[in-house]
């Protein structure tokens, strides 16, 4: 168990990711709007709640048109990135360029490859999605699908952690998971659920077909309703009676199980 002194370094190391650098910042309301309007890759824009009126509405448009999700914050948080004249708007550049999952399915499958994605739910500790991106990139996961929202930012701090792979890898970020998992479905693609418990192990399933693996938080777990939707329930045999692997051990052990099967055809 941590002590007092590094609970309190644990604490600071989190309070310093939540904090974008200045430099990934876009500042105020019209330099957001030219920034979504010249294709910028952003990350996320960040809106004061209580701010409204017709450039307000614009740019909750154009970041709709271009997938950006928007978190509407108080104005305290915009103040908490120590910049001024913001408007009660802020944007946070990406170092990421999303790809439509669409697209992605078909270029795989055009390559003559067989699909393997990785999906993300409610992954939030960017150390975490570092490692696991890590790990996806080394056992040939042609995709990784997050949401736009309830997961960590990929910011310079978590492509630091996942050195450089997320830079490597394709990212799709999607609105609903659910869909995605539809989008899959159509597509002849197989969705596993990876759960602390389960009738069937990794070893047991398939993974040589096509096929996407969900992920779920730590502390959550995956969605119910997402969970209801995948074809098969998997989980990693353990000989120690523990609640649950670390989420990026777990995803670099069931990679690899796909991996493995995969080399062997």
């Amino acid at each position: 168990m941590f002590n007092l002194a590094e609970s309190k370094i644990v604490k600071k190391f989190r309070n310093q990711q939540q904090r974008p650098k200045k430099a990934s910042l876009i500042i105020g309301r019209e330099a957001v709007i030219k920034a979504l309007q010249s294709g910028e890759h952003l990350e996320k824009i960040f809106l004061q709640a209580t701010v409204h009126g017709p450039v307000i509405d614009s740019i909750k448009d154009l970041a709709a048109s271009r997938g950006v999700p928007i978190s509407k914050v108080p104005v305290e948080k915009l103040n908490s990135f120590n910049v001024s004249n913001h408007e009660g708007c802020m944007g946070l550049k990406s170092r990421i360029e999303y790809q439509d999952l669409q697209q992605v399915i078909s270029w795989v499958v055009d390559k003559g490859e067989t699909p393997l994605f990785l999906i993300l739910d409610g992954i939030t500790d960017i150390r975490n999605i570092g490692g696991i991106a890590r790990s996806a990139y080394c056992f040939g996961v042609h995709a990784i699908i997050i949401p736009d929202k309830g997961v960590g930012a990929l910011n310079e701090d978590a492509i630091l952690t996942s050195a450089g792979a997320l830079e490597k890898l394709f990212v799709c970020r999607v609105n609903s998971l659910m869909k995605a998992v539809d989008d899959l479905h159509l597509n002849g693609i197989k969705v596993f659920a990876t759960v602390m418990r389960a009738d069937k192990s990794i070893s047991q399933a398939d993974m040589t077909e096509p096929c996407a693996i969900v992920m779920g938080g730590e502390e959550q777990g995956i969605y119910p309703a997402l969970l209801k939707i995948c074809d098969e329930s998997l989980s990693i045999p353990m000989s120690a009676d523990f609640d649950s692997l670390n989420v990026s051990v777990s995803t670099g052990i069931v990679l690899y199980e796909a991996a493995t099967q995969r080399s062997r055809l």
